[in-house]
């Protein structure tokens, strides 16, 4: 469809250059047999291996079960940008949150960064951490916009701090003639987002957590102590957290109702030589530019250029998805003309109406989170965090996002891909002003 195909997915990692790296792959066992627990939770992505590793450090008995692989779906798959904030303007929901949710929520963006801080310090992960980020401006506009995001992370306590940089300065950190300036902070970085979730699978095995992979979850049975179940085996819990975001289907309708799975796809080149990685982006941050459909790029630890975008709410890619990334690159770089392309690769990630994270309660003891809305890396382990809290018994924050209201999509999939789609085609159109 309109040079557009589906997915191509087996239960091990897709094709790309994050699953071709990784210090060491998982081997779990696979869940058989009747299994009880504290706590289970389901997926094996960034919310959920932090929602099971957090309540393992508390002491929880946990287990974590994963269709396919620890860190297959978008965690496996994202462009490595630790950003950041979660969703995006809580003051919409001041009615539900009142003034100290809508304080929460900010202060909560801020720490989200320092989690991964944490988790890599405490477990000495290997995942190419490193601090700096660059937005950069395409208009005159996106310069006024930085200077007024300047002035609103000092208002509400950012303790790093935040650079406007004019069209000469944002070249010291990435040498295009695309962009106008930018805002460069230390706040944000990049990492190997795989390697980071195995090492966090690492760390919750250590503490006695159960992981069980290539076990697809078939249903989900409410109760005083609920159960979850796969094909050869179940787990009978206190306490339940769905975590698998896009790649639920419909196990669970009430929340595939409320998340569209959008794909967005990466490319990585041959690695370059060290003069040119540096010479495009001597900064060594990692980018993203304010469009509705952004580019976000950055270097990986032996010097590829991963580049991403391209997202689209039909949950398919193009069939020619090297040559169209790679003229996405050659836009911000021409001297990458004639670099080869080592991988490529697209993945889901799931939409919700509003662009706020969805944590909230099926019941007491049935707890989900879901709709990062393609900026999860650090939201996610807040949002797991938040989750373990709640369980634990501190509410306060979880609170404060489980009142704000998510809407189902009207229509289902099919009608609610088209209202995106119709949404994203008129802010493409003010991008172009």
């Amino acid at each position: 469809m309109f040079g557009l195909r589906a997915l191509q997915e087996t239960q091990e990692h897709t094709h790309s250059f994050y699953a071709a790296s990784v210090n060491t792959t998982t081997a779990y066992p696979s869940l058989t047999g009747d299994q009880r627990a504290d706590v289970v939770v389901v997926g094996g992505g960034f919310s959920g291996v932090n929602t099971a590793l957090e309540l393992a450090e508390r002491g929880f008995d946990v287990a974590l079960v994963e269709a396919n692989r620890i860190g297959w779906g978008a965690t496996g798959r994202n462009g490595g940008q630790v950003i950041g904030g979660i969703g995006h303007t809580p003051e919409r929901f001041k009615k539900a949150i009142g003034e100290a949710g809508i304080r929460d929520i900010y202060q909560m963006g801020i720490e989200a960064r320092d989690v991964i801080r944490e988790r890599v310090e405490r477990y000495n992960i290997q995942c190419d951490l490193k601090w700096g980020y660059c937005d950069v401006a395409l208009k005159p506009r996106h310069m006024k916009q930085f200077a007024e995001w300047q002035a609103f992370e000092k208002e509400i306590g950012n303790p790093h701090p935040y650079t406007l940089l004019d069209r000469e300065e944002i070249k010291t950190y990435v040498n295009s003639d695309r962009y106008l300036g930018g805002l460069h902070n230390t706040a944000n970085g990049h990492l190997h987002p795989l390697n980071l979730c195995i090492g966090e699978a690492q760390a919750l095995s250590a503490l006695g957590g159960a992981i069980y992979e290539q076990s697809r979850v078939i249903a989900i049975e409410p109760g005083a102590l609920p159960v979850v179940r796969t094909e050869a085996g179940s787990i009978t819990a206190k306490t339940i957290v769905l975590a698998g975001n896009a790649y639920m289907g419909g196990l669970v309708p009430k929340l595939s109702k409320r998340v569209l799975p959008s794909a967005s796809s990466v490319i990585a080149t041959a690695p370059l030589t060290r003069e040119l990685a540096q010479r495009i982006l001597p900064g060594d941050v990692a980018v993203c530019d304010p469009r509705t459909a952004l580019d976000y790029f950055r270097l990986s630890a032996d010097q590829r250029l991963l580049f991403g975008g391209l997202s689209n709410y039909t949950g398919m890619e193009p069939k020619n998805l090297k040559g169209v990334m790679h003229k996405k690159m050659t836009q911000v770089f021409p001297e990458l003309e004639n670099t080869a392309i080592d991988y490529a690769w697209s993945g889901w990630i799931g939409i919700g109406i509003n662009r706020m994270p969805q944590l909230g309660q099926l019941s007491d003891n049935i707890h989900y989170i879901q709709a990062y809305s393609g900026h999860g890396v650090a939201p996610t382990h807040m949002m797991a965090r938040v989750t373990a809290e709640k369980i634990a018994g501190e509410s306060i924050r979880f609170e404060a996002m489980a009142n704000i209201p998510h809407m189902a999509f009207p229509g289902g999939p099919l009608l609610g891909r088209a209202i995106l789609a119709v949404g994203m085609t008129y802010y493409k159109a003010l991008d172009l002003l």
